[in-house]
């Protein structure tokens, strides 16, 4: 039996955090009381307080943002409100609205997603594997950073690719999000045309 973490490392964690959907007895239980809001919601409530913010944001990077955002402390809210909602979800997690987050991604990224594989770590990958907290991984997406939709070479910043197709992936064909593992590939520097020095996450910029 899995023993599932406690307090703030269970808050911190986007896999299991429910947020505001913990129940009295899950606050007990889990040393989560004092640590959430008071009022208890249900994950349909979340939902459409999701959905209220979103419809708030005026450009579709803003949605964007505001999206990744909530995978990165509670997927099972994001996985519910993206399988809801796809046809409205769909355009800005992944094309045409992915193209310019992946064009802006130094100044967007705010939470370690995904793995990074740059030339600095020829003759030490099995390293960086072994940096990759889950061992079960059963679905690998790997981008090397070009041609990401006609913008050219975006290097480490065409992470945003990869991370995108799994969310599809498990927002429209049901896999599991947990042994799922994005790559990027990053093995020259990008092309300047496409980024500049300030939001280019690659190595060699």
């Amino acid at each position: 039996m899995t023993t599932l973490p406690a307090g703030v490392p269970l808050l911190n964690d986007p896999a299991l955090n429910k947020a505001t959907a913990f129940t009295d007895e899950e606050r007990d239980r889990l040393g989560l009381r004092g640590l959430l809001p008071p009022r208890i919601l249900t994950q349909d409530q979340q939902v459409a307080k999701v959905l209220e913010n979103f419809g708030e944001k005026t450009s579709p990077l803003e949605k964007y943002i505001d999206l990744v955002s909530l995978q990165d402390r509670n997927e099972r809210l994001f996985y519910r409100v993206v399988t809801d909602h796809i046809e409205e979800t769909m355009p800005i997690i992944y094309t045409p609205t992915v193209g310019y987050a992946c064009q802006v991604f130094g100044h967007i990224w705010r939470r370690p997603n995904g793995l990074f594989v740059t030339a600095r770590d020829r003759g030490q990958v099995a390293r960086v594997l072994d940096n990759w907290p889950h061992r079960d991984v059963r679905v690998i997406v790997v981008t090397d950073g070009e041609r990401i939709l006609g913008l050219g070479d975006l290097g480490a910043n065409g992470m945003g690719i990869p991370i995108g197709k799994l969310s599809l992936h498990t927002a429209c064909a049901g896999i599991d999000p947990a042994p799922c593992l994005s790559r990027a590939i990053s093995p020259r520097s990008c092309d300047r045309r496409c980024t500049t020095r300030t939001t280019n996450l690659s190595c060699d910029v």
